[in-house]
């Protein structure tokens, strides 16, 4: 008879940009198993990955250039890959947003086809605090959350190519993708910080140990 496991392995990817202590206490509360690695060979491993993420997007692209192709692998093998804030970008195909003016949209993972763009020049940038999360559609990640707020700093937003991408949305002016996902399911992100959204976060960082198990 075989034993059911309990606790998931789950690496934190190190790439020199992220709040790292705070997303691994927020796993560890969710009951994780949780590693910091700089090492792409150690994703075979986990029963999933987090790319967690702050600052530009340029930047964190460049820093995760030697995780990308492992990344993409995982991805695609049906590893469950979570990005969260700047992390939730990087699994889209493109931003707006770039070191030097002109340069030109910076390249992400494309894992989640669409495009990262700057909010308005009539709103409030970053926008910054406690928003609602409007649940679009199913995934095991959001179970238990529609309209809970969660804590959000960020001056862009992700626009999916495939609307049914978007499993949250959040208003900001208008309604932007809080949360998205690929068709499979297995990848999905946050434009919030569950780490830092209080019983909200917790609930999804649980829902995402359990989705880790479950795949």
């Amino acid at each position: 008879m075989s034993v059911r496991q309990t606790t998931a392995d789950v690496v934190v990817v190190d790439y020199g940009l992220g709040n790292l202590r705070s997303v691994t206490r927020g796993l560890e509360r969710a009951g994780a198993e949780v590693s910091l690695s700089e090492d792409p060979a150690e994703f075979d491993a986990a029963d999933g990955i987090v790319l967690p993420g702050v600052g530009a997007f340029s930047e964190g692209m460049d820093n995760a250039g030697p995780f990308r192709e492992a990344l993409v692998e995982q991805a695609e093998a049906g590893k469950p890959l979570f990005g969260i804030c700047l992390g939730m970008q990087m699994l889209l195909t493109t931003s707006e947003e770039a070191d030097h003016e002109g340069q030109g949209d910076a390249e992400g993972l494309d894992l989640i086809p669409g495009k990262n763009v700057r909010f308005s020049r009539d709103q409030t940038v970053p926008h910054m605090g406690w928003n609602e999360l409007d649940v679009t559609r199913d995934h095991p990640l959001v179970e238990g959350v529609d309209g809970e707020h969660a804590y959000f700093v960020h001056s862009y937003y992700a626009i999916p190519d495939d609307e049914n991408a978007t499993v949250a949305t959040t208003d900001y002016g208008a309604d932007f993708a809080s949360i998205v996902a690929n068709d499979a399911g297995n990848v999905f992100g946050t434009q919030f910080h569950p780490e830092k959204s209080g019983e909200t976060g917790l609930r999804i960082l649980r829902n995402f140990v359990d989705y880790c198990l479950d795949h």
